[in-house]
């Protein structure tokens, strides 16, 4: 592999699931999701799909569940590997992976994910509206998306956009547009601080393996940016909130 080829890898390599979302965090919003064995999951904007995998697995030992489950993203790298992770789980013949622009999903499932991926859809009130014709009667919503936890300064605005909500406003609009809140939970400082450090540290690794390649110093400054950002500007100012939703 070259080291451009592990420079593009090294983004992602270090992140469980690119979100602010802890082991046992994870956990109990599957059980919240409530999935029954022979449930259709869809997740969408699923980069490498690490919770759809789970999620399709939850309440049954691997190879004796029905559930079954389909990952939607464009980021073909993400796909890739969300392909390589399920045929290591003996999972390729129950989870597939489709290239497609999220919001153009039409096929409806029994369980629908939404984490980290409003932006597809034109940001939170728009995704919450499209999602509505997915999730049937009795089905659940898993909805990941950031919020204002305190009020942003203007560079924490230009950095995330100007639709970002409060958290109340985001639970204002989702029931407003028919969804009853069944859980609600937000990422710690520790999730945040541990997400941030994983997407940063495949890169930091090689950076200190490649101090001589061309490109050394552009990464370096994208990463000390990236820390700057992070520690002086959005750093308890954004937060982010999981939502399990039914309708």
């Amino acid at each position: 592999m070259t080291s451009a080829n592990d420079l593009a890898a090294a983004r992602y390599a270090h992140l469980r699931w690119n979100a602010p979302l802890s082991e046992d965090h994870a956990t109990l919003l599957l059980d919240r999701l409530a999935i029954p064995d022979g449930a259709r999951v869809l997740d969408l904007g699923s980069g490498w799909g690490e919770l759809l995998l789970r999620a399709v697995t939850t309440g049954s030992p691997s190879g004796t569940s029905s559930t079954t489950g389909t990952g939607v993203d464009t980021n073909d790298a993400d796909l890739a590997r969300g392909r390589a992770l399920a045929a290591e789980r003996s999972l390729d013949t129950r989870v597939t992976f489709v290239e497609q622009d999220a919001s153009t999903w039409r096929e409806p499932a029994d369980r629908v994910l939404c984490v980290g991926a409003s932006h597809a859809f034109g940001g939170p009130a728009a995704a919450l509206g499209a999602l509505t014709g997915l999730v049937p009667a009795g089905g659940r919503l898993l909805f990941g998306d950031g919020f204002w936890e305190r009020p942003p300064t203007a560079e924490a605005t230009e950095i995330f956009g100007d639709q970002t909500l409060t958290l109340a406003d985001l639970v204002d609009q989702a029931r407003t547009l028919g969804w009853r809140v069944l859980h609600l939970s937000t990422a710690d400082q520790r999730e945040w601080d541990d997400f941030e450090a994983r997407w940063r540290a495949g890169r930091q690794e090689w950076l200190l393996g490649h101090a001589d390649d061309p490109r050394a110093a552009e990464v370096r400054d994208e990463l000390d940016t990236q820390l700057r950002q992070y520690v002086g500007v959005y750093r308890g100012v954004l937060g982010f909130a999981y939502l399990v939703l039914g309708h």
